[in-house]
């Protein structure tokens, strides 16, 4: 299970998404990144970050509705972290953490030319956000948070590692497609089959031998062996605070298993001047796959900019 990791070069979820690759840290290590719209002086994009095994193309639709809602040539970069997706594997294990993802990319922002930039991350990529604002605070002119908070539920996690568990040895298209509607159906419910299978496509493939092959560092996997479903996690309040001085969108899933309700009503309450949004009816990863999801992201980039240009 924990063998190289390839990328076949013709998979369909990233067909939408050319990448750069980008040294970052280590020799031979490289991070994928993709650049819609223009960088220009006095722009401030949109960085969006997935989550904890994820990548990109769970931005996919959320990137071509943003864009028609915000500005067609409005600059939104994507990245995958290390470990995911088209980016390198880290030959240190130990460095698969939100401190250091935080790091590597504002390295990125360095390498593109940002100087300040509004950051949107689902679950884990919410997590190095919060990070990347306690490490370089004058980077950050807003963050939008979409099941993310100072602590994850640990029962997300062992769902996460016991569906990831599940998926290795799968052999057939059909396989991975029936495994996957199972494990996704009840988060989102009344959602097509067809829009489940895009799903798994973005985090896993077939290869030539028809073996399911994951589009992650399986060492990601073994790393949540450590929880179980009644740890009780300590909340690391002072990095949420770490965003106190920015603009803040706080957003959850209604089905989500990553983000306790009481947390994010809890970071409703320490920010009563953010804004607070649920998404019906979804699980973790937000969709962002219609106007309704996407309005209110675009609305608050707009807003982040204005204080931002009012405050210059």
């Amino acid at each position: 299970m924990f063998g190289k990791r390839a990328i076949p070069p013709d998979h369909p979820a990233f067909a939408d998404l050319p990448v750069a690759q980008l040294a970052v840290g280590a020799a031979g290590e490289r991070m994928a990144v993709h650049l819609s719209g223009r960088l220009l002086i006095g722009r401030v994009p949109l960085v969006c970050i997935s989550g904890y095994h994820r990548n990109m193309s769970d931005f996919s639709d959320f990137l071509r509705l943003f864009q028609r809602a915000h500005s067609l040539d409005w600059p939104v970069v994507l990245v995958d972290f290390k470990g995911r997706g088209r980016s390198s594997d880290r030959a240190d294990k130990s460095g698969y953490a939100s401190p250091v993802d935080a790091r590597d990319l504002s390295q990125i922002c360095n390498g593109l030319g940002i100087e300040r930039a509004v950051f949107l991350g689902q679950g884990y990529g919410g997590q190095v956000a919060m990070a990347l604002a306690a490490q370089r605070p004058t980077l950050i002119a807003g963050a939008i948070l979409i099941d993310a908070g100072p602590v994850s539920d640990p029962r997300g996690l062992v769902r996460l590692r016991n569906n990831l568990s599940d998926l290795d040895g799968l052999r057939s298209a059909a396989g991975l497609r029936a495994m996957f509607r199972r494990m996704l159906g009840a988060g989102y419910p009344g959602i097509p089959d067809a829009t489940l299978d895009l799903l798994a496509a973005r985090t896993h493939y077939l290869d030539r031998r028809g073996r399911v092959r994951a589009l992650f560092d399986t060492h990601l996997v073994k790393m949540l062996d450590a929880f179980d479903h009644d740890d009780v996690l300590v909340a690391q309040w002072p990095l949420f605070h770490a965003l106190d001085q920015m603009p803040l969108m706080l957003m959850r899933t209604q089905l989500t298993d990553q983000l306790r309700r009481e947390t994010f009503e809890e970071m409703l309450r320490r920010r009563r001047d953010a804004e607070g949004y649920i998404i019906e009816g979804q699980a973790s990863p937000a969709l962002l796959r219609t106007d309704d999801d996407v309005a209110p992201i675009a609305e608050f980039m707009r807003q982040a900019l204005r204080r931002r240009k009012a405050a210059a």
